[in-house]
């Protein structure tokens, strides 16, 4: 049975990881969290066979060390870090201390010896877009956020620690990825909340800026795959539906599925970090990930339906 460590795993996407590794019954899964914005609602029960939780923060060493020394690892998904538009440009100095999280996690994987070092990256490096769709190699990383910074930055930290250790690695750029365990937030998660009592859905500008959403149920399916048939060694690849909607659309959307009396209403421009587009290039992605992903409309019901979310 591999042994396989998320950190970050009781935020969405790595607690939804959790459970689709542990579902497969071929891994044993160690979680590091230090729970400032994932939740122990998130991850199952510690009691569960084959899972560990730990409370602890991946930019200190000591924590880090300690997890790693305790376990043998085979691989590790680096999906600890600062997350949201608004939370990261409110606190700029946390968001930088991620980079001291991914040299812990790396310089440990290189001692200890383990296979692949996943790292979820993010759309955000792209900033605003010079090219639609936006490609893993031909598309400028011109982003001046710290968050995307941080992010480009632990992109050059796996191709450097492969070259010059060895350290095998797969850099996942997530685009928008949503589901049942995401805070309310973020955008899909925060207008099913107000749509469902009702309330009025805000929008920053006129919305007409443009995402490509992901339900985590199909994040999950292609990494988990990628991990098993062994693909995307030492490369870079965008994670995301190449589907585009703008914002409006999204919130109409999402009114008339909750069957809703909620009303839109327009606030000022974010004065940065609100992209005017995304959408990814997914050509890589469907080379080895060849299924009809979920439609956002499905996917809204879904998010709807859970007990997560909605109790």
């Amino acid at each position: 049975m591999k042994k396989v460590l998320i950190t970050g795993g009781a935020g969405n996407i790595g607690s939804s990881l959790v459970r689709g590794l542990l579902n497969t019954g071929k891994y044993h899964v160690t979680v590091l969290d230090n729970l400032s914005t994932g939740s122990t609602k998130n991850i199952p029960n510690t009691q569960q066979e084959n899972f560990n939780f730990f409370d602890g923060d991946v930019n200190c060493l000591k924590d880090v060390i300690k997890v790693f020394r305790d376990n043998n690892f085979d691989y590790v998904f680096h999906y600890a870090a600062l997350v949201g538009v608004e939370r990261t440009q409110q606190n700029p100095l946390k968001v930088l201390e991620d980079i001291e999280g991914i040299k812990n996690i790396l310089n440990l994987s290189v001692e200890h010896n383990i296979d692949r070092v996943f790292y979820s990256s993010s759309s955000e490096v792209y900033g605003e877009p010079v090219e639609i769709p936006q490609n893993e190699i031909t598309t400028p990383l011109n982003s001046k956020l710290p968050y995307a910074i941080v992010k480009s930055v632990g992109e050059s930290f796996m191709r450097t620690f492969h070259e010059h250790h060895g350290l095998d690695f797969t850099i996942m750029r997530f685009f928008n990825t949503y589901g049942p365990r995401q805070k309310n937030d973020f955008v899909i998660s925060k207008f099913i909340e107000l749509a469902a009592e009702n309330k009025d859905l805000t929008i920053y500008g006129d919305g007409s800026q443009t995402r490509s959403f992901l339900h985590v149920d199909d994040n999950i399916e292609f990494t988990i795959k990628i991990l098993e048939e062994k693909k995307l060694i030492n490369d870079v690849v965008n994670v995301g539906s190449d589907v585009e909607i703008t914002i409006i659309d999204l919130a109409n959307l999402i009114i008339e599925s909750l069957d809703s009396k909620s009303k839109i209403v327009f606030l000022p421009p974010l004065k940065e970090g609100d992209m005017t587009r995304r959408q990814p290039d997914i050509s890589k992605m469907k080379s080895v990930f060849n299924k009809k992903i979920i439609s956002l409309k499905d996917g809204i019901q879904d998010v709807a339906s859970s007990n997560l979310l909605l109790r």
